[in-house]
């Protein structure tokens, strides 16, 4: 079974109350271009078992189910089950740490785990360099969102 964990930490000036509730299935609207999912729970309000639909996202190479594992909003806390039947499962871990009034560290962790050949191809190609550069344009997305609020 194939394996891989990456954690990355970004600083935005905007304060966690205002950061945290966007990454949902909902608000990840307002900030990831062509971000869609579909809702099947007849709700957006986020909470534990929550599930939802992706087509094609985020290292995807077949359409996915997610799942809230965990969501704390007062810790300021959420985790996603990311499923690829028959290629990988996701761990997303995304948590806002206060740092100041109007400052917040983002603290994001990837772990995939292989289900078959086509996601240990994904896994093994995916490297600490990618996960970098796929984490700091969440941060280029959301100071650009951010700015557009003003």
């Amino acid at each position: 079974m194939t394996s891989v964990s990456y954690t990355e930490t970004f600083r935005i000036d905007q304060p966690r109350e205002t950061l945290f509730p966007l990454f949902s299935a909902e608000g990840e609207k307002f900030w990831v271009p062509e971000w869609d999912y579909t809702n099947i729970m007849g709700t957006t309000e986020l909470h534990e078992d929550y599930i939802f639909l992706t087509s094609n996202h985020d290292h995807a190479s077949a359409d996915a189910i997610w799942l809230v594992k965990r969501y704390e909003p007062g810790n300021y806390y959420v985790q996603f089950y990311k499923v690829e039947p028959e290629d990988k499962v996701g761990l997303i871990t995304v948590k806002c740490l206060l740092i100041g009034e109007n400052l917040t560290d983002v603290e994001v962790t990837y772990q995939y785990t292989a289900l078959g050949g086509k996601g240990e191809e994904v896994i093994q190609g995916f490297t600490s360099d990618q996960y970098k550069e796929f984490i700091s344009e969440w941060k280029n997305l959301l100071v650009s969102y951010f700015k557009q609020q003003v």
